[in-house]
């Protein structure tokens, strides 16, 4: 399955939650997003969002750096 990427990287709070919405609105049901972000707010913002969507969390990742989020897309 293809996979879409947003790079959120560099962009503050709360823009890598808007970019992430919106690249959302632009998929279709069961497509994946790959999101990375260096927002620490990300790691919050994001999830929170997705706990109130029909999008899943598929996996989250962090490192020192850089937060990385695999989404799929819900209806």
């Amino acid at each position: 399955m293809d996979i879409k990427y947003l790079d959120a990287r560099g962009l503050n709070c709360p823009l890598p939650l808007l970019k992430t919405r919106q690249a959302l609105r632009a998929l279709r049901a069961g497509a994946l997003l790959e999101v990375t972000a260096t927002d620490a707010g990300s790691a919050r913002d994001i999830p929170e969002y997705l706990r109130q969507s029909s999008h899943e969390l598929v996996r989250h990742e962090q490192d020192e750096r850089e937060f990385r989020f695999l989404i799929r897309c819900g209806d």
